[in-house]
């Protein structure tokens, strides 16, 4: 498995994708921070007020694209020249290969998370904001990478099974709107794209009860765990073509 993880991680190696990691976020933050800036008469609650309109573009529409991509990138080469045949063929389990990828996307979101965190605190305090930054920030960052892995294995599957680079993303964009959907219904805890919402406080920066904080954890156990094995079922029991 550990070997499997590091051949992944070296497909990355002089790709761009960095770049697209790092863009999305400072735009998430730069366009929030000017919403912030402008409205100071209205949104009086300092750092939970900025995180409001940093988190809003980051976690419910730029975080989500940013999982699709990398699911998809790290499927590219082997769409790429019948590349699935030949990794079939090889002593390498399915699962190990599936859950190598998952591992690998997981572990770029939650640098993009630690960048993120880092971009909003540099940005309040320049903004003017006391220090030190809401207590509910640590939680709100695990929770919406607990998410991100949920998701995570929703976009893989997909991807996996696409050969198509942008299918999978644009799927990931229908998927915010219906999980924002499913936030107002009040059925969040039962879509993975809503979860994210929920995780990140990003529409409602309530704490989570002792018995939400469960239920969420729950969930996106049985999404990664369910998403996960229906991916890794699919791949040994259909041909890649």
């Amino acid at each position: 498995m550990r070997r499997t993880v590091s051949a992944e991680w070296l497909k990355l190696r002089r790709s761009r994708l960095a770049l697209v990691l790092s863009a999305l976020p400072i735009l998430s933050l730069l366009i929030g921070c000017a919403n912030y800036y402008f409205n100071q008469t209205i949104l009086q609650n300092e750092w939970y007020s900025l995180w409001t309109q940093v988190s809003l573009f980051y976690g419910e529409f730029f975080l989500p694209v940013l999982i699709a991509i990398c699911c998809a990138y790290v499927c590219r080469l082997e769409h790429m020249n019948n590349n699935w045949n030949a990794v079939l063929t090889t002593p390498k389990s399915i699962a190990s290969v599936f859950l190598a990828k998952l591992v690998v996307v997981s572990g770029l979101i939650a640098m993009v998370q630690t960048f993120f965190i880092v971009l909003y605190v540099c940005a309040g305090l320049t903004l003017g904001l006391s220090f030190p930054p809401p207590v509910e920030l640590f939680g709100w960052v695990v929770r919406g990478w607990i998410a991100s892995v949920a998701i995570s294995a929703v976009q893989l599957m997909l991807s996996l099974r696409i050969r198509s680079f942008s299918a999978p993303i644009g799927i990931a964009l229908c998927g915010v709107f219906v999980g924002l959907g499913f936030y107002v219904s009040k059925l969040g805890m039962f879509f993975p794209y809503s979860l994210l919402t929920i995780g990140m406080g990003v529409l409602s920066q309530e704490s989570l009860s002792v018995a939400e904080n469960s239920l969420f954890l729950a969930t996106t156990a049985l999404f990664t765990m369910g998403f996960s094995g229906w991916a890794i079922r699919r791949l040994r029991r259909a041909d890649v073509s």
